[in-house]
């Protein structure tokens, strides 16, 4: 398991006046969502997903979120440039100043160096990026049992291969930088919340 670089200390414990500024990567199927959700409300900070992202934009109604409607009305992948825009914009919101989770963006080392970027601009880094580990045979399984019709087992793995060839040198890219922290995903919602607290030596 990659550690935090030297020097960090603890991350969002009780008393601190900031949250973590944190990554979480994963597979389809691995439950980063979820765990997300679960973490930014234990440490007081918000949830960033990729999707809710570009819905916000696009409710704003501001020309870049009328750019994002048209992509997405067209069924058209947003890109990168736009997508940076739209990351700048989010976490420059008041309720992230302290902190946040981002859960789905960057999915590519090119975006994490657009995110570093757009971090320092704002005079600030990653505190961590923690990437939650599944075996594949259990993503395909836990898709496949939620029994969606766009889950068949030919999708989920399709998806699966999209992700170790764009997302998984994520992994490199970080533990190279010492921010990587890797949890075990094949446990029960509380497990994998409780090692990703202990991951961030956060207080339980």
């Amino acid at each position: 398991m990659a550690g935090a670089e030297s020097g960090r200390g603890s991350l969002g414990r009780p008393g601190n006046t900031a949250g973590p500024r944190l990554v979480l990567l994963g597979p389809p199927g691995s439950g980063k969502g979820t765990q997300a959700a679960l973490l930014a409300e234990k440490l007081g900070i918000p949830a960033i997903s990729t999707g809710e992202m570009l819905r916000e934009a696009v409710a704003a109604g501001s020309p870049l979120g009328r750019q994002v409607g048209d992509l997405l009305d067209a069924g058209t992948l947003v890109d990168d440039d736009t997508m940076a825009k739209v990351v700048e914009g989010r976490l420059a919101a008041a309720d992230a100043a302290a902190g946040f989770v981002l859960d789905g963006y960057p999915r590519t080392p090119p975006q994490a160096e657009t995110l570093a970027r757009i971090l320092a601009a704002a005079g600030t880094t990653l505190d961590a990026v923690i990437l939650i580990r599944v075996p594949e045979r259990v993503l395909v399984e836990r898709t496949l049992a939620r029994g969606r019709t766009d889950d068949r087992e030919e999708i989920v793995r399709s998806r699966l291969a999209v992700y170790r060839e764009q997302t998984e040198p994520l992994v490199g890219h970080y533990e190279n930088r010492g921010l990587l922290r890797e949890i075990d995903g094949d446990q029960s919602i509380e497990a994998v919340q409780k090692a990703l607290l202990a991951a961030l030596a956060v207080e339980v």
